[in-house]
Parts: structure tokens; sequence; C-alpha cells
């Protein structure tokens, strides 16, 4: 679970569902809304698909978002920048997501959020964003800690 990658807690949350746009506005006010590629990390039903629902719309994405399990990448437009949102917990290596071209997403200058990132952590960002969810008061509740790269 991100082992290698030297980060820092920046922010430490306790939060409802109803809570979860205000939780995403944090985090990006968090970041400077600057884009860059951010690990959503947690178990299923932790509530990462549902933050990046959130992220997107205080990007100011229109439309409905969902979870890219099977294509492995959904593109959202807003007005002033791109989001890539990825699920790479069907790739089973890392060559497999090399083949599909993962690495131009990384490199792009966009915002990249990314669900199961474990197969692909030797070629993440430096400045990669690690966003660890937990599910609490079983489902009632999340906790959430964003940390940041130290380089």
């Amino acid at each position: 679970n991100f082992g290698i990658l030297l980060s820092v807690l920046v922010l430490s949350i306790n939060y409802t569902l109803n809570e979860v746009p205000a939780v995403a506005e944090q985090i990006l006010n968090h970041l400077g809304h600057s884009p860059r590629a951010i690990c959503l990390d947690g178990e299923l039903g932790a509530g990462k698909t549902t933050l990046v629902s959130a992220l997107c719309k205080k990007l100011g994405v229109d439309g409905g978002t969902n979870s890219p399990t099977f294509s492995i990448v959904n593109e959202y437009v807003s007005d002033n920048c791109l989001v890539y949102h990825l699920d790479c917990y069907r790739l089973e290596s890392l060559d497999e997501a090399l083949a599909m071209g993962i690495e131009e997403y990384l490199d792009s200058g966009q915002w990249v959020l990314i669900e199961w990132a474990g197969v692909i952590e030797p070629i993440l960002p430096e400045d990669v964003c690690i966003l660890r969810l937990k599910s609490t008061d079983n489902g009632a509740s999340r906790s959430l800690e964003l940390s940041t790269p130290t380089v």
C-alpha cells in the first residue's frame, strides 16, 4: 500500500456521506486546485468512487460519473481541465497497464484520480498524493487521510 512513496499526512477527516461534497472541496483547497495524480486507497465500499464523483463535480465536470471498472479509464471534461478516472482493479500486471498506455494519462498534466493503484505503483509520478479511505461505524461514516509527497 504505497510503502515506498515518501509522504506526509496533511489532512485527516471523519465525515458522513452527506458531507462528501464539502470533503471534496477541502481536498481541492488543500491541493491548491492544481492538477495532479491522486491515488484513492481503501477497501471495497470505502467510498472511493463516491469521492471521485464529488471531486469531479467540484472541478466543474457536468453530468454524471461512474466507475471505470470495465473500461479501466473514464475521461471527463470540465470548462478548464480534463479529469482521468482510472480503476486499475482488473489490471493483472504493470506490463498490461503499460500496454494500454497508462503512462500517457499519468504524464498528461491533468487530474488523474486512480482507484486500486497498487499494480502501477512503480510508475506513479513523484508528486502523487494518496487518499486513504476507511468505512467506519458499519458504513455510517468514513475517515480519510490525505498524504502529499515530501519531494
